[in-house]
């Protein structure tokens, strides 16, 4: 008799992470947003992080309320790495893979050579080798979404790119 196994789905919305089990399948839709997926083949533990901007401002630091921020990719980072050091691995135990970074408006954008996905994706680039990781894969830059599914008791990553959303003129 095959053995059943109950799946526990969870969405990442913009700024949310999740760190798992090899129960878990984690979802999201990323624009300019980048996710960090890792990932310990050996202990089927696994998690991800859907960040919107590379870094806090200086002035927003100051207004909002203290801890880690996950809409920020060295916080959402820092954030993963905690839950990874609780398990008692390493995070360099861990394969670990770059998606989103997307242009969401090509021709609208006032820099195309610097738009926010960009300036997210070389974050998440300088974040890792800051923190002496390695990534094994991305699916970066580009235009349009990503939607992205991890599968935590395989490691499986399903990625499918959409084209942007076009806008109708009346």
């Amino acid at each position: 008799m095959a053995e059943s196994r109950v799946i526990r789905d969870v969405y990442l919305k913009p700024g949310d992470l999740h760190f798992g089990g090899s129960d878990t399948r984690i979802r999201t839709l990323l624009g300019s947003c980048v996710a960090l997926v890792f990932w310990h083949p050996q202990r089927l533990l696994g998690g991800m992080c859907h960040y919107l901007l590379p870094t806090r401002s200086k002035k927003g630091a100051a207004t909002s309320s203290p801890g880690l921020d996950g809409h920020y990719g060295d916080e959402a980072l820092a954030l993963l790495l905690q839950y990874i050091e609780a398990t008692g691995a390493a995070p360099t135990e861990f394969t670990l893979r770059i998606f989103g970074g997307g242009n969401m408006f090509p021709g609208i954008a006032r820099n195309e050579k610097d738009h926010i996905g960009l300036q997210n994706v070389k974050a998440a680039k300088q974040l890792v080798q800051a923190y002496g990781l390695v990534y094994s894969a991305s699916h970066v830059e580009g235009v349009g979404h990503r939607r992205l599914s991890f599968s935590i008791w395989n490691g499986e990553i399903s990625l499918e790119q959409l084209p942007p959303v076009k806008l109708s003129s009346r």
